[in-house]
């Protein structure tokens, strides 16, 4: 089973957290996630998680600092997650692929049903909530 490398955005704005809502069709479709995608052979996670967010948000972002990485093993897959806070960026965030877009508290993140992937990030944001201030 083969890793699939994906850069996390946890942006925030106004102490806030975008969440976007994976489409019915895709892997784990319906579910809440944070914002990013895949990285491709080549990229660095930085310009990863640049190209992803102005692909599904249309957004460039313009300050960001890593935060911590996590795997998680599903099983028909393997994914190694770069999460990366983004405290500023160009653009109002928009679903650019039609997907459901929310800003929303820290508090709120537990509410809202996420990848079994995702979990581990919501729970290291709950203990460092430093992290996510503005």
């Amino acid at each position: 089973m083969s890793l699939v490398h994906v850069a996390v955005g946890i942006i925030i704005h106004d102490g806030q957290i975008l969440i976007s809502q994976r489409a019915s069709h895709a892997h784990q479709g319906g579910l809440w996630e944070f914002p990013g995608g895949k990285v491709e052979q080549g990229e660095t996670v930085q310009q990863a998680l640049s190209r992803e967010l102005q692909e599904e948000l249309g957004i460039l972002p313009t300050a960001i600092q890593p935060l911590f990485g996590i795997e998680h093993h599903y099983s028909d897959k393997f994914v190694g997650l770069d999460v990366w806070k983004v405290s500023a960026f160009a653009g109002e965030p928009q679903g650019m692929e039609g997907q459901p877009l929310k800003w929303i508290a820290l508090e709120q993140l537990r509410s809202y049903p996420f990848p079994k992937a995702n979990q581990t990030i919501i729970d290291l944001l709950f203990l460092s909530k430093d992290l996510v201030a503005n």
